[in-house]
């Protein structure tokens, strides 16, 4: 972006990183061009839009409007008062339509480049489909000019319709200068913001609650376990508790996203998900229901980011799904086969029933995503040989027993090239409560061994070893030989 004569104002010390965001917010809202550009700020409920979008505003002295659902005349109306507060006017304007509004918005920037924010814009169009339309003539009114310094930024939580309405197929999506996703924080900023110095409980922690921000402050009123004895005392008085607003957050997270009569059936898809179904196959005879309607439900979540697909690094048809937010993936696996007894009885009796599942279905597959998130973040060309372009969970058809067990790796790192054809770079396997020895490393040379009889190139391939409680000292004394890289939670947690 074009460097400006404004000077770009330093981040607030209320919002907690996302110094890449406040950076990119701040060259759009001050970028001194004259003429008036729009953004475009997306992502899931609860990950901090608001929060920056606000500051931002507060910083610059922008406009801020929240939208909310309800009618157009509403709509209108509240912002028509939001704007006469900002323009210190006697009176709100008396708009006929959003075509008044828009314009009225965009002269906010007659004198200066200003940041004029509508958050939850998806909330309006809803009402007023035309709304998009009206912006995009507004912006194209003078023979294609875009006259003023407003620096219109448009927020949304929807994505399926944040898509819709600036996408690469939409006609605002030309006009958009900027687009913006604000994502959950990975586990190291989970765990700063937490409060959290302990990996072990770190890692615990972002297994319920996942790197979403408003979680910490609005949801637990900043009540962070203090160390790891502490943690089974912290669930049960968050998350398990029914009279925290954390306790019933899942399910308003599926109410917000989800049309009412799909509901039942992305609940159980999710359950299923979560308790070890990883194919779209595997779902639909969990849930007894036809392929088509799972797939429906799968494409809906999917759709909602509310669930990932991946295609297996060894076998791309094979699609694999997971559980995008950590929090669902707690609720279904953990909470929800005893929400009736949580009504009835104190929460610490039902999590001594509960802890084993969290451990054996949250925990054991939550470590694995975090390892490879680290690969892609965090480890450079110098843990690989070359940057990792993708990392993700292999399976192969074991040919020692056909038709039976297979033979699997869980971090899958390629280079250049993809997850498809790029080249590989390490086969690896995370054991979150075992200490990992010898046995891991044969069982990932056996793996290695197959994929070369398969015509894979695994000259430049590193076994790894990812393990939360440690490793056996000849596994460690063959890693100080060069022969399999070990990554323990300190590494993770860039502690060491």
């Amino acid at each position: 972006m074009p460097s400006s004569a404004t000077p770009l104002p330093g981040k607030p010390p209320r919002v907690f990183d996302r110094d890449t965001e406040w950076q990119a917010l701040t060259a759009f809202a001050c970028d001194d061009r004259g003429e008036a550009r729009l953004g475009v700020v997306g992502g899931r409920l609860r990950q901090g839009k608001t929060h920056l979008l606000e500051a931002l505003t507060g910083a610059l002295g922008g406009f801020y409007f929240a939208a909310r659902q309800g009618t157009q005349t509403e709509s209108l109306s509240h912002l028509a008062g939001d704007f006469a507060r900002y323009t210190h006017a006697s009176r709100p304007p008396h708009w006929h339509g959003w075509e008044d509004a828009v314009d009225d918005l965009l002269a906010l920037g007659d004198r200066r480049p200003v940041p004029v924010v509508i958050d939850e814009f998806p909330d309006l169009v809803r009402e007023s489909p035309a709304l998009p339309s009206l912006l995009h003539s507004a912006y194209r009114r003078h023979d294609g000019g875009r006259p003023g310094r407003a620096r219109l930024l448009l927020s949304g939580s929807s994505l399926p319709l944040m898509h819709r309405l600036f996408g690469a197929a939409s006609p605002l999506h030309e006009l958009s200068d900027l687009h913006l996703t604000v994502r959950p924080f990975d586990h190291r900023r989970a765990a700063r913001f937490w409060g959290v110095d302990d990996p072990v409980l770190a890692l615990l922690v972002h297994a319920v609650v996942g790197g979403t921000p408003a979680y910490r402050h609005e949801f637990v009123r900043d009540d962070v376990p203090e160390k790891r004895e502490d943690f089974d005392a912290w669930v049960c008085r968050t998350v398990l508790d029914p009279g925290t607003p954390l306790f019933r957050e899942a399910y308003h997270l599926l109410r917000e996203e989800i049309d009412h009569k799909d509901r039942a059936l992305c609940h159980s898809a999710l359950a299923a998900v979560a308790t070890g179904c990883s194919t779209q196959g595997q779902v639909a005879d969990c849930l007894g229901a036809p392929l088509t309607d799972t797939a429906r439900c799968l494409g809906l979540l999917r759709e909602h980011g509310l669930l990932h697909s991946e295609a297996d690094a060894f076998r791309p048809g094979l699609v694999r799904l997971r559980v995008a937010e950590p929090l669902l993936a707690f609720e279904h696996a953990v909470v929800r086969p005893h929400r009736s007894a949580l009504a009835q009885r104190d929460p610490a009796a039902v999590w001594k029933l509960a802890r084993p599942d969290f451990d054996s279905l949250v925990t054991r597959s939550h470590f694995p995503q975090v390892c490879r998130d680290w690969v892609l973040r965090f480890a450079g060309p110098d843990v690989f040989g070359a940057r990792p372009t993708s990392a993700a969970h292999g399976s192969l058809p074991d040919p020692a027993h056909p038709g039976g067990t297979e033979l699997t790796a869980d971090v899958v790192v390629r280079g250049r090239g993809g997850a498809r054809d790029g080249s590989l770079l390490s086969v690896g396997l995370a054991r979150w409560d075992e200490v990992m020895d010898l046995g891991h490393l044969e069982r990932l040379r056996g793996l290695l061994a197959v994929l070369a009889d398969r015509g894979e190139d695994v000259s430049g391939a590193r076994p790894a070893c990812y393990g939360g409680a440690g490793f056996g000292p000849a596994l460690r004394a063959a890693a100080a030989e060069g022969h399999v890289l070990l990554v323990d939670l300190d590494r993770l947690y860039g502690l060491g």
